[in-house]
């Protein structure tokens, strides 16, 4: 018995951190052949507002909801490690790789229950993307990859899933304007867990200043439609371009509050991010 729980456990172990090598792995090839280049500050605080700027970057974004489930001080705290990484096809096309590696700490939401802790699912976007904007619309579009890599089933969804994924925006006069939008469905895994059918919008509007200082106004919206219900946080957020000796960064502080969500989800949260940029 205690041999079983053991193989289980090492099983379960390769499963999810093969999957964290497998959706990180244009990370890992690409990161040798970062290189810093001469670009404006202006320049590059456009770029980290456009989800697919032809910039390498890492943004780790620290999350924190509250007011989950029957217990009072119930929180959700996560951690999502996204990579950005552009690949180019030739004069007229670039491919953006966009993948999101969470790590969660979960209250239980219910007195006496078990609190979780853990790798979450990892989701990745291939967007197709011209290199030149469209009559000033930059734009992408392509497939999106859902894995299984959680470590507990109260941290996944335990099924494969995929879907189409697109971005629309436009920078003008200080102001940054656009949606990223995608939808997932389950193909594969646990038979006893629930189908993925799941839509996401993310409109978002952000006006940068003169001392590369942006406020961002966004909602992360979904809507499952196996069980009929909209998600909707609205995010307030304050970012901050600038630099640590050579090294490009942006520091990002929001307050998070929901319009609209399922019984027992948080009220509201929090969000810090710090994003290391890579100009090439």
């Amino acid at each position: 018995m205690i041999l079983m729980k053991s193989l289980k456990n090492r099983i379960n172990h390769f499963h999810w951190s093969t999957l964290c090598v497998i959706a990180l792995f244009p990370l890992i090839m690409l990161c040798p052949q970062i290189a810093m280049a001469a670009e404006s500050q202006e320049e590059l605080a456009k770029k980290s507002l456009n989800p697919v700027a032809a910039l390498i970057s890492l943004p780790l974004q620290f999350n924190q909801d509250y007011d989950i489930g029957l217990k009072d001080d119930a929180k959700r705290t996560w951690l999502n490690i996204q990579p950005v990484i552009p690949v180019s096809l030739n004069q007229n096309w670039n491919v953006i790789i966009r993948t999101i590696v969470p790590l969660i700490d979960m209250d239980s939401p219910i007195p006496g229950g078990d609190d979780e802790s853990g790798l979450g699912d990892i989701t990745q976007s291939f967007f197709l993307s011209p290199k030149d904007p469209i009559d000033g619309w930059i734009m992408g579009a392509g497939p999106v990859l859902y894995y299984p890599s959680a470590t507990d089933e109260t941290l996944g969804s335990e099924k494969w899933g995929a879907g189409p994924t697109v971005v629309l925006l436009k920078q003008e006069s200080g102001f940054t304007v656009g949606l990223l939008a995608n939808h997932i469905w389950s193909f594969a895994g646990d038979d006893e867990r629930e189908d993925l059918s799941a839509t996401f919008l993310q409109p978002f509007v952000g006006y940068t200043t003169k001392t590369l200082t942006t406020l961002m106004i966004n909602t992360e919206s979904t809507y499952d439609w196996e069980a009929d219900q909209w998600t909707v946080p609205i995010n307030v957020m304050l970012n901050q371009m600038f630099k640590i000796g050579p090294q490009p960064l942006s520091l990002q502080f929001g307050y998070r509050y929901y319009a609209e969500k399922p019984q027992y989800g948080p009220d509201w949260g929090i969000r810090f991010t710090v994003t290391f940029l890579f100009p090439k």
